[in-house]
């Protein structure tokens, strides 16, 4: 029986206490740790963790054998506690983003190494029907080399989103929507799509006078064999209206799914491609379902690595490309250059200090609030077909 904390106690802990609940024969939550106790103790009793131990301090856990920490606290944190458990013997899931920057991320990559433990990277949304069914039909080939990527994160934030105390700081949060809210859609692209060579982008501030952070950004790619991509980051969108969309020579599929082919008359224009749109669409629907989603599904895919031995889908060197697209896109808005990837070590974007010095700040956060009254959060569309 596997032994797991739950290191923040913040909204986001829910998915993950309710995740692996649905596994207790294979694991028990042994542990609850968050700066504010009452928030900890509050979700001991909301899902009768009754053995459950609640710390204000996660290294009061550190010499208690946890085998699986998931770290559920704002991004600044995440490197250290990570390391200071993989050094303490425990496997690690850390939500997104990975860490504050590049150099966070390898240090935490080397001490799963060193200590030869599991560290993985939550992106739930990999573990979705449409985007599992979306990437098995690219790599079949079926919709030919891709030539264009669309991705739409539309979020919708209020202005008092931001008025959380760590929110909205280049410090703290380490960023804004690019990589708090579209940073899931990023990683499926690149996991579709592999490591672009080049971005150019845009970003701003347009609703959110009390965040450091933008609110809106806009990146433009090149991929090595000459496709090109588009990412859209927004919580500004009403509706959350989020899609993936790849342009192939022989087909256009997406997610939510809809699929168009075309072939070519004699006078160049398009006809519909109907024997392919079949092919594609047999394969589609022969695809089995998940056994479990998002969060669930990625608990489960560790668990199974742990007791398996095998990998895990989404590991650190993966949250760690994630990132690098998005350092890059914030380095493109702040410079206004052409960046080339990958970025290297003495860039002035690799650590959180250089990031915080050279990157655009759009407003001064003039107050906060220690906390919320509601714990309510919405975690975008499922993609699913509309």
């Amino acid at each position: 029986m596997l032994k797991i904390a739950i290191i923040g106690a913040g909204a986001i802990s829910s998915a993950h206490i309710q995740s692996y609940l649905q596994f207790q024969d294979r694991c028990q939550i042994v542990a609850l740790c968050d700066l504010y106790t009452e928030k900890a103790e509050e979700k001991k009793q909301q899902f009768g963790l009754d053995s459950a131990k609640v710390v204000k301090d996660y290294k009061e856990l550190l010499e208690d054998g946890i085998d699986i920490v998931s770290v559920c606290m704002p991004p600044y944190f995440h490197a250290p506690v990570s390391i200071d458990f993989m050094n303490a013997g425990s496997h690690v899931l850390v939500e997104k983003p990975m860490a504050a920057s590049l150099e966070e991320c390898d240090a935490m990559i080397e001490a799963a190494v060193k200590n030869g433990k599991i560290l993985s990277v939550v992106a739930q949304n990999r573990f979705t029907n449409p985007l599992m069914k979306l990437k098995s039909v690219l790599d079949s080939g079926l919709a030919g080399n891709i030539l264009h990527a669309q991705v739409d994160s539309f979020w919708w934030r209020g202005h008092c989103y931001y008025d959380l105390w760590w929110r909205g700081t280049w410090e703290k949060e380490g960023g804004g929507c690019t990589l708090n809210h579209a940073v899931h859609h990023i990683d499926a692209l690149l996991w579709m799509m592999g490591r672009p060579t080049q971005v150019q982008a845009f970003m701003s501030n347009v609703a959110h006078d009390n965040a450091e952070v933008e609110d809106l950004s806009i990146a433009m790619l090149k991929f090595p064999n000459g496709a090109l991509g588009q990412i859209t980051s927004s919580v500004v969108h009403h509706g959350e209206e989020q899609q993936m969309i790849f342009q192939g020579q022989k087909a256009r599929v997406s997610a939510p799914w809809k699929l168009t082919a075309s072939s070519s008359m004699q006078n160049g224009f398009p006809k519909k491609d109907e024997e392919l749109e079949q092919q594609i669409t047999q394969l589609y629907n022969e695809l089995p379902d998940l056994a479990y989603k998002g969060h669930a599904a990625q608990i489960d895919n560790v668990l199974r690595a742990i007791e398996t031995g095998g990998p895990v889908l989404i590991d650190g060197v993966s949250g760690r490309s994630t990132l690098e697209l998005i350092t890059s896109i914030y380095k493109s808005a702040s410079t206004g250059e052409l960046v080339q990837l990958p970025l290297a070590k003495d860039d002035p974007f690799y650590t959180a200090e250089g990031l915080k010095q050279h990157v655009t700040h759009f407003y001064e956060k003039s107050g906060h609030v220690e906390n919320f009254a509601t714990q309510q959060i919405t975690i975008g569309t499922s993609l699913e077909t509309k």
